[in-house]
């Protein structure tokens, strides 16, 4: 099994990406998604949060976090972003690991895990292949304000929080450029994912190999 972690900074179309490899065939594990199971009503982050933040940033009718209120207060502030990390992401963690060993045990070929915080988790070293979605700042910054209905500033105090991504692209394997048409997106994705698949089946044929793992040395 290829084991692929999907990065890009915020506004980058990575989820794009990521709908596009499911498309291709790929076993996808979103850290959004697992991120939101982590902090529904009754879980240990859920009340951590609460605790922390005050009754401030639970949604009015109760149904869980209000997100957008959170977002508010943690992304201005790299402590408080930090202290809700600590209490996310370890439990996001353990979600992917058990998603992970699913995966393997069914024989899936090829597992895409979607992280926006890659890097600046320091989980590169968990991954056989790094993929990064990038796009130039200001058009994240567009997409964020145009598309998610975000203040300028919020949106700034979002992009500036993350690591920037000329670091992350001396960094990665493969680099996915979105800064066109959905057309040269689906286009640029599908060249990864060829090389992605040829990479998983180069590593099947060497766990095939009797000879593999046997010294050669006289």
């Amino acid at each position: 099994m290829l084991l692929v972690g999907l990065t890009g900074n915020i506004g980058s179309g990575k989820s794009t990406v990521a709908q596009f490899l499911s498309e291709h065939g790929a076993t996808i594990i979103d850290a959004d998604v697992l991120a939101r199971r982590a902090v529904e009503p009754g879980t240990a982050a859920y009340r951590a949060i609460a605790e922390r933040w005050g009754t401030s940033i639970l949604s009015p009718d109760g149904s869980g976090i209000d997100r957008a209120a959170l977002r508010r207060i943690v992304f201005g502030d790299p402590a408080e972003l930090e202290q809700l990390n600590a209490i996310v992401h370890p439990e996001v963690e353990r979600m992917r690991t058990a998603l992970i060993d699913a995966a393997r045990q069914r024989g899936d070929r090829l597992v895409v895990c979607d992280i926006p915080l890659l890097f600046e988790g320091r989980m590169t070293d968990a991954f056989d292949r790094i993929v990064l979605v990038d796009a130039p700042r200001p058009t994240r910054l567009d997409r964020l304000v145009r598309e998610r209905g975000l203040r300028e500033t919020e949106a700034m105090d979002m992009i500036v929080a993350q690591m920037p991504a000329e670091l992350k692209r001396a960094r990665a394997d493969h680099i996915i450029d979105n800064d066109g048409s959905l057309a040269k997106l689906d286009a640029r994705v599908s060249d990864v994912w060829s090389a992605l698949r040829a990479e998983a089946g180069e590593r099947e044929s060497v766990s095939d190999d009797p000879l593999a793992h046997v010294s050669m040395r006289g």
